[in-house]
């Protein structure tokens, strides 16, 4: 006979369901969520310049091509934690994983680039509160003392699914063959078989959300305490291999205040779910997250879009044999080289290029395998200064640095930055109330992207005009982002922090 416990706080009765295959099921659900969300949130830095030759398009219709997607993000992300967090994780993501596919599939028929842009434009407002969304799902399905390591790894998944963009561009984009659509008046050549595939992991990830529990902590927060135990006894049967009825646990309390949403209208709803994130006692937590993530996000989003472009300069100059020089003086050499050329423009993408950009996302996906690894030694708050303050560094080092292979490695560790993005998913996670995270999380990552915008174009302005200032700004605003990583709350004083709000 199993002794049954009343009215176990939610933390311990979720430790309770142990760790084990349905953890792990999850964090691969969410991480494919997050991946597919890449593929079509980035699929334009191949489509676009792919697409040129077809579309006649110019460089400034190629500039919105590329932008809209980011606009689409930043316009409805809020939207997506808002219904996320009042009609549920689980519904929400198939919804954004459907529209996504059926949007971006659907742009690989586009007969010119404004009807291209506006499909691109839509998935990306479909997929843009995705991310958000699984990290919320995983963490309200993992036992505390996993919760940091699984939100970290999905990362890994950001990184990986980067890389492999890049490689599916290698053989894809180069395919001669041309299929003509009458009706559409399009030839379907392999620019628009490359975006369908970039597409499909959305469909896969649709019919994987409707297959996995809700959030039990979700489900908890609404009143629905008896699905919430449902659901807490089959992932106790998943992980342990036994009965449902061997869990030791009779009713569940929800171990945090819940805002009981009482408004009708959708505006009133949204603003109750809002405010809350600018009183006290989240005010501070909002203001200072807000503040990380745009710092992080501005620093190295805008890197990595121009990642292929620097990579390709850098491994330019270095083939040709130049020699003690910067990796400014390597980029202005390359580009002074391509602009005496007057070589006519193609829409191929360069080989070398891209599969070095594979390389560099598969090296920072293992690097952040290691730091998931060590986060319960070191800490996260800890982990997350000491990388800000190495990636700051090596961004000013790289002025100095004259040896190419210095240089590589000091580039890497700029990049290295990225892994942050993890850390502060999970610090966001874990100091927000069931009831707003979803939508916290959306907020947070809306102003990171937001402020990616302006990232973008003053690092390629800077880059053209003024390399080294470029390293040196962008590499002082991370150090500053590891000065204020110190207002984090140490690990020890999260939960804390969380069960007085």
């Amino acid at each position: 006979m199993v002794v049954k416990i009343a009215r176990v706080p939610f933390e311990e009765a979720l430790n309770m369901t142990g760790f084990g295959k349905f953890n792990l099921l999850v964090f691969m659900l969410c991480s494919s969520i997050i991946a597919a969300m890449v593929f079509e949130l980035y699929s334009v830095s191949y489509l676009v310049p792919a697409s040129a030759c077809e579309l006649n398009t110019t460089s400034t219709q190629q500039g919105l091509m590329a932008g809209l997607p980011l606009i689409g993000v930043i316009t409805t992300s809020h939207i997506w934690g808002y219904l996320a967090d009042t009609r549920g994780r689980k519904k929400m993501l198939c919804i954004s994983m459907i529209i996504g596919f059926v949007a971006g599939s659907s742009a690989a028929l586009a007969p010119n680039w404004i009807v291209l842009s506006i499909l691109k434009f839509l998935s990306s407002a479909a997929v843009s509160g995705s991310s958000a969304l699984a990290l919320a799902l995983i963490g309200e399905c993992t036992p505390a003392i996993r919760r940091s390591t699984m939100l970290l790894l999905t990362t890994s998944a950001l990184l990986s699914s980067t890389g492999v963009m890049a490689i599916l561009s290698i053989p894809i984009l180069p395919m001669k063959f041309s299929y003509y659509i009458p009706i559409l008046n399009i030839h379907f050549n392999s620019w628009r078989l490359l975006n369908v595939i970039f597409s499909l992991p959305c469909a896969l990830n649709a019919i994987g959300s409707m297959c996995c529990y809700e959030s039990p902590k979700y489900l908890l927060s609404v009143g629905e305490d008896e699905k919430a135990l449902e659901i807490l006894q089959g992932i106790f049967k998943h992980n342990s291999g036994k009965s449902a009825d061997l869990y030791q646990v009779e009713s569940i309390v929800l171990d945090e205040d819940n805002a009981n949403k009482k408004a009708k209208g959708f505006w009133e709803v949204l603003a109750e779910q809002t405010l809350p994130l600018f009183k006290p006692p989240l005010l501070k937590s909002t203001l200072l997250l807000g503040f990380m993530f745009i710092l992080v996000f501005i620093c190295i989003n805008s890197f990595l879009v121009w990642l292929p472009f620097m990579v390709d300069a850098f491994m330019s100059s270095v083939e040709k044999g130049y020699s003690g020089m910067t990796m400014c003086e390597m980029i202005r050499v390359a580009r002074n080289e391509t602009d005496l050329e007057e070589t006519n423009s193609t829409c191929s993408m360069n080989r070398v290029a891209m599969t070095m950009v594979f390389g560099i996302c598969i090296v920072l996906a293992v690097l952040n395998v290691v730091a998931s690894g060590v986060i319960s030694i070191i800490g996260k708050r800890r982990l997350f200064i000491g990388i800000q303050v190495m990636a700051g560094v090596s961004s000013i080092l790289l002025n100095v640095s004259s040896m190419w292979v210095v240089s590589a490695l000091l580039f890497i560790a700029v990049l290295s930055d990225v892994i942050n993005f993890g850390f502060l998913s999970a610090f966001a996670v874990d100091l927000y109330p069931t009831f707003v995270k979803a939508k916290a999380i959306c907020l947070m990552v809306m102003l990171g992207r937001g402020s990616t915008i302006l990232g973008i174009n003053v690092l390629k302005s800077l880059i053209e005009t003024n390399c080294e200032a470029a390293f040196y700004l962008f590499g002082g605003i991370t150090l500053a982002g590891g000065l204020f990583g110190f207002l984090l709350p140490p690990d020890g004083n999260l939960f804390k922090q969380k069960t007085k709000i």
